[in-house]
């Protein structure tokens, strides 16, 4: 049974962190920078691969990985009145993507391989989140796969200047549109597509799981894909791939392909992300030997292309394993495991350079030489706002959560919680008005 329990809350001008135990279960509700618990959840299991999709007004959402269930909480609505859980509803697991439209009213998730080898849920979930009644819920078949999922409205009339994006709308009294003209635009691999789907048709779908056509599909060059993104402003999706980013823009009732970006050297990105604070598009590509057993020797660079300029370029970030990244008000933050020692390396995005390298206390059960990186072994998840210099850091199995200041590039404190955070955890840190929604995958 999942009980919140919480204290009194600090104002709504600092930032919280959403810390999620995928292993042992539980989710923790901190206040920042002194670690108090404002809330929590028990018995519930975030998916890892999912991680935490930003809503707009501060919220964030995540897949209950056992419960089959998407959760919307509100980190600051204890003791203000409002409760943790906003809203839930059930969902197909494994849980692969999820994403959300501009308005963060409308979630699609699709299903990967969980804990199989081989593909095989071929479900694709549609939730509206502030539908009459109450959050609704709609599962429809689509093809198995490890599928990653965007939500792209209709195009809008192309301004002579481009404008900032205006804020997101809360969820409730937010305009939703017209459900017909948004469309999920789900990747797949192998073979690699783009198939895009109305809305209003998959929200339409009979009960018990039919197969929904697609109203257009668009095949890709390569059958890799791993990472995907969508620019609101120019009203792009990104698709990462061995070969490069694959571009696509939605035309009245259609999705015209655009020549992909390359990486500019060896490697490859497997991660997509906007950045809102100065609208690049951010990965982390990666190169070396194939064979996990030689992940020491593995290259890593953040990867970043403008959305205004077109310009791209790599920043050089050492070897071994970047598992995942985080964007802040200042600096990108990269955690670097080696087993000649861990660190969080930070990024000036306008220099286009390393500013600091951060020695990370080592993990007991990090990645050897000649094992894998991946099962098995210790990780860390990276958090941060694009609205606040702080960026958090865990020590998995030890139930540490480092704090680092991005701009002064010292560690400022370490937090503890009960639990272990095995392979890592899974982390948010959200600070309302921040823009993180602009962002619209789950991260």
């Amino acid at each position: 049974m999942t009980t919140p329990r919480t204290t009194t809350p600090a104002s709504e001008t600092a930032p919280r962190l959403v810390v999620a135990d995928h292993v042992a279960g539980g989710v923790r509700v901190l206040d920042l920078p002194c670690g108090t618990t404002v809330a929590r959840l028990d018995g519930r299991y975030a998916g890892e691969h999912t991680g935490f999709l930003a809503l707009p007004g501060g919220r964030t959402a995540f897949v209950d990985d056992r419960a089959g269930e998407l959760v919307v909480l509100d980190p600051y609505g204890p003791g203000a009145g409002r409760p943790l859980v906003r809203a839930t509803a059930p969902v197909a697991i494994p849980a692969e993507q999820l994403a959300a439209d501009p308005t963060g009213r409308r979630i699609a998730v699709t299903t990967g391989l969980g804990r199989a080898e081989r593909p095989w849920s071929d479900l694709l979930t549609a939730v509206d989140l502030a539908a009459e009644g109450g959050p609704r819920a709609v599962r429809v078949r689509t093809r198995a796969g490890e599928p990653g999922v965007t939500l792209v409205p209709p195009p809008s009339p192309v301004p002579t200047q481009t404008p900032a994006p205006a804020p997101a709308p809360a969820l409730e009294g937010a305009d939703p549109g017209r459900d017909g003209d948004l469309w999920a635009v789900v990747r797949h691999r192998e073979p690699g597509e783009l198939r895009a789907y109305r809305w209003a048709e998959l929200m339409a779908a009979a009960p018990a799981c039919p197969v929904v056509p697609p109203h257009r599909k668009v095949p890709l060059a390569d059958d890799d894909g791993h990472g995907d993104a969508y620019d609101a402003v120019s009203g792009r999706l990104f698709a990462a791939s061995g070969s490069g980013v694959h571009r696509a823009r939605r035309t009245h009732d259609g999705l015209a392909v655009e020549p992909p970006l390359p990486w500019g050297g060896e490697g490859r990105g497997y991660a997509l992300r906007l950045d809102p604070v100065r609208r690049l598009l951010w990965s982390c590509v990666r190169g070396g030997p194939p064979e996990p057993g030689r992940w020491p020797q593995w290259s890593n660079s953040a990867w970043w292309y403008g959305l205004e300029s077109g310009r791209t370029g790599r920043v050089p970030l050492g070897p071994g394993l970047v598992f995942r990244f985080a964007v802040a008000a200042r600096r990108l933050a990269f955690a670097r495991v080696h087993p000649d020692g861990d660190e969080l390396v930070l990024v000036d995005p306008v220099l286009g350079r390393v500013t600091a390298r951060v020695p990370l206390p080592p993990m007991a059960g990090a990645p050897r030489r000649g094992g894998t990186p991946w099962d098995g072994v210790q990780r860390r998840a990276v958090a941060a706002s694009p609205g606040h210099d702080l960026i958090a850091v865990s020590r998995g199995g030890h139930g540490e959560i480092h704090l680092i200041d991005s701009v002064a590039g010292l560690m400022t404190g370490t937090l503890t919680v009960p639990t272990p955070l095995d392979e890592g955890g899974r982390l948010a840190l959200v600070l309302p008005g921040d823009g993180a929604e602009l962002d619209t995958g789950g991260r």
